[in-house]
Parts: structure tokens; C-alpha cells; sequence
């Protein structure tokens, strides 16, 4: 019997993108601050110039580097985010009026996300009970405590990154750049996963795959990364 195997691997970042992307999507981007952020798939979503986008995302990046540059070039019309700090210009824009923003608590956004990948249309949380987050969503009593129902999320395309990949798409993350990546992959309608090492199918034992190749449609090779971290300097005082 002949193997009709999927080729997922594409040469480019570009190339990867090419087809899926377009004006007014939903897109989701795996990375927490600038840890495990796809860089190279950021910079090609740039090059496409498609617009009106929402962007569910932790954060958005930094001024100039991540998703601060779709902000800059105003390729993102809304920002689903729990964490804005950072950047000057998704400040600015929202203040301004020039940006919408979603903002959704840490553990509900990464639940909306899960839940999405999981087929759960909706789900349950007393985050956000009381405050604006709840406002004009359903509430429900629950042995006696209240909760607030959150829809899950489901974007059109993914863009995460993960270590390594092996040829049928099964990912392995390195530490903490696990973050929100494999929420993100299994929500995606499409995933495009940029990888720092493409190994052979098989090579990546079973037990060791953290997310499985089924939830993967896209591969890229980004061999090296700039991974740039953020530092916070603070002035030093006399005496400390």
C-alpha cells in the first residue's frame, strides 16, 4: 500500500501563512510576555498586510517586537488579552478609542481557549463575578455560589511556537514557553506551529509528545530565534 503521507512542512514562514490568512479573522497567538511568541510567523502575519484583525493573546508583546508590531503598523483592530503592561502604543491606541479591547482574566482566558480546542461552547467561573468582566453575561447559581458563563474561544487560525517538531506534526515545548501555545494549537480551526528542530516521525517518544500532530496542519523551521526577553531595570539606591 502506497503512503499518502500529509506534508505539513513548509519552506517559509510566508509560505506557511500563505492561503489562511485574511481581513477580519479571528486569530489566536501562543507566547506569555515575549516567551514563546512565534516570531517568525509574526513578522510574515506583518508582511501579509491583512487587517481588522482580533487577536486573542496574553499580551501584546513589546513596542516594536511580537504583536507591538501589528499594533504599529494597526493590523489589529481588538485585542482578547489578560495583560497589556509594557507597550506604550497598545496603551496609547486603546486610550485613544483607536483599539478595542476584551480584557479577560488570566486563567479564564487560557480556559477559553481549552475549552474551544475541547468542543465546550461554554463554561462556568466566578472570575470576574462583580466586576465589569461579568457584565452583560449570563449568571448562575451553583451550591450556592454565583457564576458568570464564558463563551470559549474558537479563531480561525493559530500561530504558536513550540522546540521541536517531528514530521507529522507532533510538538514537544520547552519549559515554560509551553504557556499558552498548546491551548492556542487545539483551538485553532487551522494551526501553523513555528519550530526551532524538525526531527523524523517517530523520533519524539510517545510519552514524551505534548501535544499530538492531529491538532497541527502547518510546520516552519525557525532554527534561530531572536527570543528576546524582557528586563526590568530600576534605579539603584544608595546604601542597597
Amino acid at each position: 500500500m502506497e503512503n499518502h503521507a500529509v506534508n505539513k512542512i513548509y519552506p517559509s514562514a510566508d509560505k506557511a501563512l500563505a492561503g489562511i490568512v485574511r481581513d477580519g479573522q479571528l486569530l489566536a497567538v501562543g507566547g506569555f510576555g515575549l516567551c514563546g511568541i512565534p516570531e517568525a510567523l509574526i513578522d510574515a502575519l506583518k508582511d501579509t498586510g491583512v487587517k481588522d484583525l482580533t487577536v486573542i493573546s496574553n499580551n501584546a508583546g513589546v513596542d516594536g517586537f511580537g504583536l507591538g508590531k501589528l499594533l504599529e503598523t494597526r493590523q489589529i483592530k481588538k485585542m482578547i488579552s489578560s495583560y497589556v503592561g509594557e507597550n506604550k502604543e497598545f496603551e496609547r491606541q486603546y486610550l485613544a478609542g483607536e483599539l478595542q479591547l476584551e480584557f479577560t482574566p488570566q486563567g479564564t482566558l487560557a480556559e477559553k481557549l481549552r475549552a474551544g480546542g475541547a468542543g465546550i461552547p461554554a463554561f462556568f467561573t466566578k472570575t470576574g463575578v462583580g466586576t465589569i468582566v461579568a457584565d452583560g453575561k449570563e449568571l448562575r447559581e451553583f451550591d450556592g455560589e454565583t457564576y458568570v458563563m464564558e463563551r470559549s474561544l474558537v479563531p480561525d487560525v493559530a500561530l504558536v511556537k513550540a522546540h521541536r517538531a517531528d514530521k507529522s506534526g507532533n510538538l514537544q515545548f520547552r519549559f515554560t514557553a509551553r504557556n499558552f501555545n498548546p491551548a492556542a494549537a487545539m483551538a485553532g480551526k487551522i494551526c501553523v506551529v513555528e519550530v526551532e528542530e524538525i526531527v523524523e516521525t517517530g523520533d519524539i517518544p510517545p510519552d514524551q509528545v505534548h501535544l499530538p500532530g492531529i491538532y497541527v496542519h502547518r510546520i516552519v523551521l525557525n532554527a534561530t530565534p531572536e527570543k528576546r526577553i524582557e528586563k526590568r531595570t530600576i534605579t539603584e539606591k544608595a546604601g542597597v
